[in-house]
């Protein structure tokens, strides 16, 4: 963590960046146990074998669908802090986001929250997305009202390779690509009959349009 301090001030973050990261909001340090126990859900995501790894536990108001406690613990970097700091605020405000809502925010809402990120840690923001979206699902299934987790975005783009537009997001957002061939190389699209690369590149483009990333 000092270390990661120290070479923070030399990263260009917003004001608002280097504060949800000094002074991380609903951040869960040490034992787990017993905010665990008291969870309604818990989503993990990542792996600390890759140096990236978010766990967010929730608590729901059954009656009204809303989300009323929100804590977090990371293996990740600053990026990572600041965002799910930031996420854990925008799901509490207000008396606490809805269920429905909750499942609706994407990493370029916690974006424009934080004024913007460092290209390279784009990335980053999505791990509480990801982890939170986990724990909504992990409390629907335990609640039993499974018919209310929402459909994951899966339309396939290229039928020959069965990538999806999921499959795209993730290589922009989880793996830097920022151009078509480098996107090809990572999930083949558009090697068999050619066909989809047109729209692929117009997916691509909204992509890195939607978080400012430049090709």
């Amino acid at each position: 963590m000092d270390n990661d301090r120290d070479a923070f001030a030399q990263w260009l973050y917003t004001d608002i960046v280097k504060e949800h990261f000094t002074n991380p909001r609903n951040v869960l340090f040490g034992d787990e146990t017993e905010i665990a126990g008291q969870a309604d859900g818990i989503g993990v995501v990542g792996s600390p074998v890759c140096g990236d790894m978010m766990k967010v536990f929730i608590r729901v108001d059954f009656a009204k669908q809303r989300i009323v406690d929100f804590h977090w613990k990371t293996i990740g970097c600053a990026s990572a802090i600041a965002s799910t700091s930031m996420l854990s605020e925008m799901v509490l405000e207000g008396g606490g986001m809805s269920i429905e809502d909750a499942f609706k925010l994407r990493p370029q809402d916690i974006l424009e929250r934080l004024g913007g990120l460092p290209e390279r840690k784009i990335h980053c923001s999505v791990l509480g997305d990801k982890a939170l979206r986990a724990a909504l699902r992990d409390y629907l299934i335990k609640s039993h009202q499974e018919h209310l987790i929402p459909p994951e975005p899966t339309r396939e783009v290229c039928h020959c390779l069965a990538v999806t537009e999921a499959d795209i997001e993730d290589a922009v957002l989880e793996h830097n690509v920022r151009t078509f061939e480098q996107l090809q190389a990572r999930t083949k699209i558009s090697t068999g009959c050619g066909e989809c690369r047109p729209e692929a590149e117009r997916i691509l483009q909204r992509i890195l349009d939607a978080f400012n990333l430049k090709a």
